[in-house]
């Protein structure tokens, strides 16, 4: 998938994850995505629960081949 802007966020654990990807998303302009990268497992939950409450689109998640989380959002 395209994405305009990547926060590498390996390593680090909830709340990190998220607040990366919220300050990345602030300097994105609508319709512009955003991946993240994280190995926290919350950071599932975290992220769906993120898009939920802020309005912004959760376009895809999955597993990166070296077993890392990934996800793409659009900012609303």
């Amino acid at each position: 998938m395209n994405f305009d802007k990547e926060v590498d966020a390996r390593g680090l654990n909830c709340p990190l994850p998220i607040l990366r990807a919220k300050k990345a998303l602030a300097e994105l302009d609508a319709g512009k995505v955003l991946r993240v990268v994280s190995t926290d497992p919350g950071s599932v939950k975290d992220f769906q629960a993120f898009a939920k409450q802020t309005g912004n689109e959760l376009v895809s998640q999955g597993e990166t081949v070296d077993k890392a989380f990934e996800f793409f959002l659009r900012r609303k």
